[in-house]
């Protein structure tokens, strides 16, 4: 049974000589124990890793991207689907809400094992628990932890679709690097929404608008810095990275408040500007219903080096590979972090889209990374050429068997 979110079942019966994957420049951070309670389609499952890259396969429908949500809730936020917590407790026929859940794992680090799970403890709870070593903590705790980085079919349109989708994209990496940037993504838009709420339907209080501009200034500015830092981190990555079998890719933030943040402005001042502008905009805002100034107004620009043409102009594929290389620039600057933990791959259909030569660049990249990796696919001839470096799960019907075990 799992006891507290953060035990999971048979803990005492985890692998003891599995192998410990590729040498790592400092402490590895690697699942060893994944256990699920009524999470999605899982009643009740339970899988013992030994450290290596980890591949999903199995039909449609069979769970696999469930395991990986179910490991994407270890990191603070709302996982990989941005689910409503109540959404994702498992609902028989006829059950008018989900049940409570629990996602329990045992982490292996540079000490000892840490326990760590989330859950509800009651059907249709709006709200999630987190513990960490068998106490109850703030959700923000796990990034202490873990640090993850994922990729969905989802994002597979990324180029094509407005650009909140590819601010929430790249608010992910920036998250990935500096937890604290999602709290002030949060208070920004609080404060945006109550400002909204007040110049559109009233009373148009000016201490009151004030006092909210001051606050979306504040969180505002933090957020651009942010962005501004990740995007020249992950420009020099990519750079260094130099031809690899992924694309090569030009990175820009059009945002002003970016802009403004990656030429050097410091954060008092950019501060100081931001609210000034939300101020000025008070009547334009009123009289289009909607926040025309700020970092909710931001765009990511992605360009094909070696063609020099957008992504948005390039076939499906590279498109794909331009964004699969952002993903593995970021969790290589990760690695390299001395004091955040190494991050982990949640990479759902990622091999299907993939040539043949791609693919075995992207297996080898994540060996040479020294990364665990979550990989799913439906065939399992896609990951042939990770037989033997990697751990295979068979998923159907919300059962997992290892068949790839040594």
């Amino acid at each position: 049974m799992v006891t507290g979110f953060g035990e999971p079942a048979d803990s005492a019966n985890r692998p003891k000589n599995a192998p410990a994957g590729p040498p790592m420049t400092k402490p590895a951070t690697r699942l060893r124990r994944i256990t699920l309670t009524d999470f999605r389609s899982y009643a009740r499952a339970d899988l013992a890793l030994d450290g290596r890259p980890v591949f999903l396969f199995g039909p449609n429908g069979a769970g696999k991207t469930n395991l990986l949500e179910a490991i994407s809730l270890l990191f603070p936020g709302r996982g990989l689907r941005n689910a409503a917590i109540a959404e994702v407790g498992r609902r028989q026929p006829g059950e008018a809400q989900g049940r409570a859940w629990s996602v329990a794992a045992e982490l292996a680090g540079e000490d000892e094992p840490v326990q760590l799970g989330t859950g509800t403890e009651a059907p249709g709870a709006t709200r999630r628990i987190v513990r960490l070593g068998g106490e109850t903590v703030p959700p923000g705790r796990l990034a202490e932890r873990l640090r993850l980085v994922w990729l969905t079919p989802q994002q597979d349109r990324l180029f094509l679709e407005g650009a909140a989708e590819r601010r929430r994209f790249f608010d992910r990496l920036v998250f990935a690097a500096e937890p604290v940037h999602a709290a002030h993504a949060a208070a920004y838009d609080r404060a945006q929404r109550e400002r909204l709420r007040l110049l559109v339907d009233g009373p148009q209080d000016p201490a009151w608008l004030t006092a909210l501009e001051a606050r979306m200034a504040e969180a505002g500015a933090l957020m651009s810095q942010a962005r501004a830092a990740t995007l020249a981190d992950l420009q020099a990555e990519i750079d260094t990275r130099g031809a690899r079998p992924f694309p090569r890719a030009r990175l820009a933030l059009t945002g002003e408040w970016e802009a403004m943040a990656a030429a050097g402005t410091d954060t008092a001042t950019l501060e100081a500007r931001l609210a000034q502008a939300l101020a000025a905009a008070r009547e334009r805002d009123a009289a289009a219903a909607r926040s025309l100034t700020g970092p909710h107004r931001g765009d990511l620009s992605v360009v094909h080096v070696d063609k020099d043409r957008p992504a948005a102009e390039c076939s499906t594929g590279e498109q794909k590979a331009l964004i699969l290389n952002l993903v593995l620039a970021q969790a290589q600057r990760l690695s390299r972090a001395k004091s955040d933990p190494n991050p982990i791959l949640l990479l759902d259909e990622v091999a299907a889209h993939l040539d043949p030569f791609r693919r075995a660049a992207l297996f080898d990249e994540i060996e040479a990374l020294g990364l665990q990796a979550f990989l799913t696919g439906t065939d399992e001839a896609l990951f042939n050429d990770l037989k033997g470096r990697a751990q295979g799960v068979r998923v159907d019907s919300g059962n997992l068997v290892i068949v790839d075990p040594e």
